[in-house]
C-alpha cells in the first residue's frame, strides 16, 4: 500500500465545500481543513504510486475550486 498526503490550496471560501467533494473521490481516506500554506490535506492509502497520481493529479485537480496540489508518498 502507498500512503500519501495531498495538499491543497483552494480558491478563497471554498475549503469547506472542497473537503466534502475530495472525500467523496475513490480513493482518499479522509480530508482535514487545515491552517498554514495550504488548506487541505487528503490522506490516501492506496494500491500503488499510480492510482496516487490519479487521485491527485486528474480526481482532485479537476475539482472547481482547486488552486494547485502538491503530493507527499510516504517512506515508512
Amino acid at each position: 500500500m502507498v500512503k500519501a498526503y495531498i495538499m491543497v490550496k483552494a480558491h478563497t471560501g471554498e475549503a469547506d465545500r472542497l473537503k466534502t467533494d475530495i472525500e467523496a473521490i475513490e480513493g482518499p481516506e479522509r480530508a482535514h481543513i487545515v491552517a498554514g500554506d495550504v488548506d487541505l490535506i487528503a490522506v490516501t492509502d492506496v494500491e500503488s504510486p499510480a492510482a496516487v497520481k490519479d487521485i491527485a493529479a486528474t480526481e482532485i485537480q479537476s475539482i472547481d475550486g482547486v488552486s494547485t496540489t502538491q503530493t507527499y508518498i510516504a517512506m515508512d
